[in-house]
């Protein structure tokens, strides 16, 4: 590769990576507003916290921002141990996203049994009107936005641990003309109250993001092919710059003696 290509790729290398590390702290900032404005949802399913859509953007923003650090200084300053490292981790996240879509298409079957299990135990067990941990108004929020009630049914609100001895239901899991009502909660008349359960319309909510996320994540890793390759371009031309210029100096060296 002539000067002026090796000088076009290491510049186009430092500018696709700065792009990078400019989107890996607008998406590492998304992150951490999702986890200030709906963290509740990891108390509601502790064993799924690496699904929610706050802990994947900060792992994708932390591992955008590290590797486009090190590709666009390894660019700048012709560091092939830079390069190299840079090169190696975006073999890993390739790597990293090959498992872990293999994986979610083989354990589809199990998160989605998991998930219907854990929402059963936060009613049953967790669910507390008047505690601090949340579960209360992340489950209004769930009954009024999908127009719901428990998991299955509202069967599921009867003889919980917060109310052992009665049948009734959150406030929320009425009709919107009754919600208003004291008695729409207590009167255990079904008619007034949203009888179909929330768990296929949550799953199909946590899905259809999942899905997004996951054709992003392959739009970057497609993207990421041209830094694969200019990295490896850079690395053998700074490797065959290197051997020419202690050639060089071999030969300045054997005609001086």
């Amino acid at each position: 590769m002539g000067r002026t290509g090796y000088t076009c790729v290491r510049r186009t290398l430092c500018c696709y990576n700065l792009l990078f590390w400019v989107l890996g702290c607008g998406v590492t900032g998304v992150g951490v507003w999702l986890h200030v404005a709906y963290g509740g949802y990891s108390t509601l399913l502790p064993t799924h916290r690496v699904l929610s859509a706050d802990g994947l953007c900060l792992t994708a923003g932390a591992v955008t921002f590290l590797v486009a650090f090190l590709g666009c200084c390894g660019a700048w300053f012709q560091s092939r141990c830079m390069l190299a490292t840079y090169f190696v981790l975006v073999i890993l996240i390739f790597l990293l996203e090959f498992a872990a879509g293999t994986l979610g298409f083989i354990y589809r079957r199990h998160i989605r049994e998991s998930l219907e299990e854990e929402l059963k135990v936060s009613i049953k067990f967790k669910y507390d009107p008047d505690g601090d941990n949340g579960l209360a108004e992340l489950w209004d929020h769930i009954h009024t936005k999908f127009d719901c009630c428990g998991v299955d049914s509202y069967l599921n609100w009867h003889h919980i641990a917060a109310w052992p001895d009665e049948k009734r239901v959150p406030q929320s899991c009425c009709l919107e003309e009754f919600v208003n009502g004291t008695a729409c909660a207590t009167s255990g008349n079904s008619s007034l109250i949203h009888q179909g359960g929330c768990y296929h319309k949550l799953h199909l909510w946590i899905m259809k993001r999942l899905y997004i996320v996951g054709i992003v994540c392959m739009s970057f890793a497609f993207v990421q092919l041209f830094g694969l390759i200019s990295a490896m371009l850079l690395l053998c031309t700074s490797a065959e710059k290197k051997k020419k210029k202690h050639h060089s100096r071999y030969i300045q060296y054997a005609a001086m003696v």
